[in-house]
């Protein structure tokens, strides 16, 4: 027979086991799915992940905090346009330096590719096939869908045209329509779907009859047609006029064949600084939980198991002709001389 006080202490031990079972199952419910304890476990003597991204700070700052609060690392975050993130990186290889770790941009394409490493991390395998890089060198981490927008204080959804050629006939909306001056792959696509001579016919007319306004900057754009600068734009990323419609602003899109599709994607630097920090990182931008955060100001996401915010928004989309438009520097180069002869024509 045990002695009284072993009874009990084997009692207070069952006890306390019963009890705190439900707690260490909660903590390990909460682990992240997507740290990897072996990577977090080499990552930790770098202590830092240096990101270069175009996402603006009020949705980067506190995506990043999440991964800081999951690793114990430090993120050094480094906000910019498409055009200076690619000007820095370059500039940096030629100097030597090894400065960034993550790039998160949506030209990653333009990228010298030697400038980035291949790697297949583990949440990668939940992507739409779309948003992966053959060459496992950079994974799209949203989906920048291109349609149209309007003021929805300032025009009647029956107005909207269904067809791009049926722009042209709005003649009252002259000089109140806009368009951000990199458009160029959705330019690409107009020139896939219609052919080359019949979408200059229309882009031609449009340009006559509406003389829309040509801007740098997406988010202001969405801005703009929000606060009823604009009336429409003739086209923007879906992402941008939700974030900007989410904000309560009187802002809606309407689909228009053919919907362009590129990615705001992520790659690791093949000379990293923080190389298993980057590893990390690479894999948390492509998680559940992140795709989730950024859902909440209207990006669009790469995994179908993230549902989008609003719900259902990608329905209509889906349904029309979506063309997938990557373009590398030279395909850029043309591009932009034929958006230029288009919408500013001398």
């Amino acid at each position: 027979m045990q002695p009284r006080f072993t009874r009990r202490m084997t009692m207070c031990a069952t006890a306390a086991a019963f009890l705190l079972a439900p707690l260490a199952a909660h903590a390990q419910a909460e682990k992240p799915s997507w740290l990897d304890p072996d990577l977090l476990a080499a990552a930790k003597p770098e202590g830092t992940v240096v990101v270069y991204s175009t996402t603006n700070e009020q949705e980067g700052l506190p995506l990043w905090k999440l991964f800081e609060e999951a690793t114990g690392l430090k993120v050094l975050y480094v906000r910019a346009s498409d055009v200076q993130i690619l000007s820095r990186v370059v500039i940096e290889a030629r100097a030597g330096q090894r400065a960034w770790d993550i790039a998160q941009t949506a030209n990653l394409q333009k990228f010298p590719q030697d400038f980035l490493l291949p790697y297949e991390p583990p949440e990668s395998k939940t992507l739409i096939d779309s948003a992966k890089d053959p060459g496992k060198r950079w994974y799209g981490v949203y989906a920048n869908y291109n349609t149209p927008a309007y003021n929805t204080k300032l025009v009647k959804r029956e107005d909207l045209p269904t067809r791009l050629e049926d722009f042209a006939k709005r003649t009252e909306w002259a000089g109140r329509v806009v368009i951000d001056n990199t458009d160029t792959p959705w330019l690409a696509a107009i020139f896939d779907h219609y052919g080359e001579k019949r979408a200059r016919e229309i882009l031609g007319e449009i340009v006559a009859k509406l003389k829309p306004v040509v801007l740098d900057g997406h988010l202001a754009i969405a801005r703009a047609v929000g606060g009823g600068e604009y009336l429409v734009a003739l086209n923007n990323y879906l992402n941008l006029t939700l974030n900007v419609k989410l904000a309560n602003s009187p802002t809606d899109y309407w689909v228009v064949d053919p919907v362009t599709l590129f990615f705001g994607q992520s790659a690791i630097n093949a000379k990293a600084p923080h190389p298993n920090a980057a590893k990390l990182a690479q894999n948390f931008m492509l998680s559940r939980e992140a795709q989730q955060f950024l859902a909440k100001f209207g990006r669009l996401p790469t995994r179908p198991d993230v549902n989008t915010n609003p719900a259902g928004v990608l329905e209509p989309v889906l349904k029309a002709k979506v063309i997938t438009k990557l373009l590398d520097a030279e395909d850029e180069k043309k591009w932009v001389r034929i958006f230029n002869e288009i919408f500013r024509p001398r």
